[in-house]
């Protein structure tokens, strides 16, 4: 649906900065993180590299997930902080990352304000798993992951409050919460929609 060109041409006009705020975000002392949204360059099409995180993890454990993380000190920015965190995780090396830029910041409703880094990846990937913090990881097609009709909106009762969020189930996996988000960021702004 979306060629290397067109995703190239639009990322040269980068998306409007105002940041993507999840039902519940704290307005104050959000961590800083990142993440690389992969845009795998397959002959059958592009796909979308996600991770599933292992159970035991303090922060999301068990949900899929972009690779990515807290910034760190020695960061020089975002994508720093992404590249690295995908090398950590994945092993995905930043030689093959061709970054296309950044959609606007999402601030969860756990205390992050992650940046998400756009970015194509040239295979082969030899990928190498962080076995502490990766479980799994896996390529839907990125024509299901922006079609709108798979783009599920729920709500959940927490703390007393219903709070709403994306969820785009795909072959026995379930994204959903800031990764969903996310997807649905990506699309808006390919698609030329405001949040």
């Amino acid at each position: 649906m979306y060629s290397i060109a067109y995703l190239r041409q639009r990322f040269a006009t980068p998306p409007e900065a105002t940041p993507v705020v999840e039902p519940g975000a704290p307005a104050a002392a959000l961590t800083p993180a990142a993440v690389l949204v992969p845009l795998v360059v397959r002959e059958s099409g592009m796909t979308v590299l996600l991770t599933q995180r292992t159970a035991h993890l303090r922060d999301h454990a068990g949900q899929v997930s972009f690779p990515g993380g807290r910034a760190e000190p020695g960061d020089a920015d975002a994508v720093a902080t992404a590249l690295r965190e995908a090398k950590e995780e994945v092993g995905i090396e930043s030689a093959q990352v061709e970054i296309l830029g950044c959609l606007p910041e999402y601030l969860t409703s756990t205390g992050f304000r992650v940046t998400p880094v756009v970015g194509l990846v040239m295979p082969p990937l030899n990928l190498q798993l962080d076995d502490f913090e990766v479980a799994d990881v896996f390529e839907p097609p990125l024509d299901f992951l922006l079609n709108a009709e798979n783009h599920q909106r729920h709500k959940v009762e927490f703390q007393g409050a219903w709070r709403e969020y994306w969820a785009m189930p795909w072959r026995g996996y379930y994204i959903w919460g800031a990764t969903a988000g996310m997807l649905v960021s990506l699309y808006r702004f390919l698609a030329g929609e405001r949040e």
